[in-house]
């Protein structure tokens, strides 16, 4: 089942991609359908990638509210025994994850420091906007203990995460060594493993380990460096990144492995826990951000952000097969 999914997937990858090398080319509106396929599954890299670095928002629930996540995983468990058609599957998704991380990181920032209302607003909107692919997925499901339990269980994980102290410590930098080789290398799998993980950030739980402003400067001065020419700083920031990276990685693999069981083993149930925690999300985003002062013209733009972000959450996932 799980070769046969991976096929259907990457078949129809390989032609949204292959169309550049093709003569004759696709011709007329076929042609158009690609293009535009390519440039949605980027554009949903592009929201994963963004989501992954605020604290509060989960990008394994935005991969979800997508409707891309079960396809993501089953590449990555399959990356090793179909490397090709799994790299095709890949492929948008982490270029446009690396563009909202690189690129879009220090607008999102900036907003979420003078806006954070209005800003979180959008992530909820586009959150909730993927509600109606799980619920078509769940298609025949029933009301049982099992299936309301997975949903409650999940709700008050998420939720109670929130309530944690998610208080950093002031440590914006690191002193490069081997002890803290070994804990970026720790913490790039800890955070992984619940990046991917539907409702838990993995940008919060970094807070609770006091490493989200480490790595997030690391971003911005690996950044600033490069474009600068400065190599003492680039050098310094790579042997931040890199352990973290490598931890990241093999982090994803592992909690990819068990995901993938669930969803072929218990999907329903499965399904009944995402939901749980997307619809628990939006209460972890309001809690971490704290809403000090709150005015009607916040509260209508606030509104206006989250039916953009409903309806392009809506409109990009819609058309995602089962």
């Amino acid at each position: 089942m799980k070769e046969n999914y991976i096929r259907k997937v990457a078949t129809r990858s390989i032609f949204h991609i292959s169309y550049l090398w093709q003569y004759p080319r696709p011709a007329g509106d076929m042609q158009w359908v690609y293009i535009m396929n390519l440039i949605k599954e980027f554009l949903k890299g592009i929201l994963i990638g963004i989501a992954n670095i605020i604290p509060g928002v989960s990008g394994g629930t935005m991969a979800v509210s997508m409707g891309v996540y079960d396809k993501i995983i089953m590449a990555i468990t399959g990356f090793l025994k179909h490397f090709k058609k799994s790299v095709l599957i890949l492929l948008p998704y982490v270029l446009g994850a690396l563009v909202g991380i690189g690129a879009l990181s220090f607008f999102v920032e900036y907003t979420l420091s003078n806006y954070p209302m209005q800003t979180s607003g959008a992530f909820i909107g586009l959150i909730i906007g993927g509600i109606p692919v799980i619920v078509k997925r769940m298609k025949g499901a029933k009301l049982n203990v099992q299936n309301g339990a997975a949903f409650l269980l999940f709700f008050l994980l998420v939720t109670g995460m929130a309530f944690l102290s998610g208080n950093e410590g002031a440590a914006t930098d690191i002193a490069i060594n081997a002890g803290t080789v070994l804990q970026l290398f720790f913490v790039g799998m800890i955070a992984s493993a619940t990046m991917i993980i539907p409702g838990v950030s993995g940008s919060m739980v970094m807070m609770i380990l006091g490493f989200y402003g480490i790595i997030i400067n690391s971003i911005s001065y690996f950044i600033s460096a490069l474009v600068n020419f400065n190599m003492t700083v680039l050098l310094h920031e790579v042997g931040v990144l890199m352990p973290f990276g490598i931890g990241v990685l093999l982090g994803i693999g592992l909690i990819a492995k068990l995901i993938e069981l669930l969803f072929t083993r218990l999907p329903i149930v499965t399904y009944c826990a995402i939901l749980g925690l997307i619809i628990g999300s939006p209460i972890a985003i309001l809690k971490k951000i704290g809403l000090s002062s709150v005015t009607l013209p916040a509260v209508l733009v606030t509104i206006l952000t989250f039916c953009i972000g409903f309806a392009i959450s809506f409109l990009l996932s819609k058309d995602e097969g089962e």
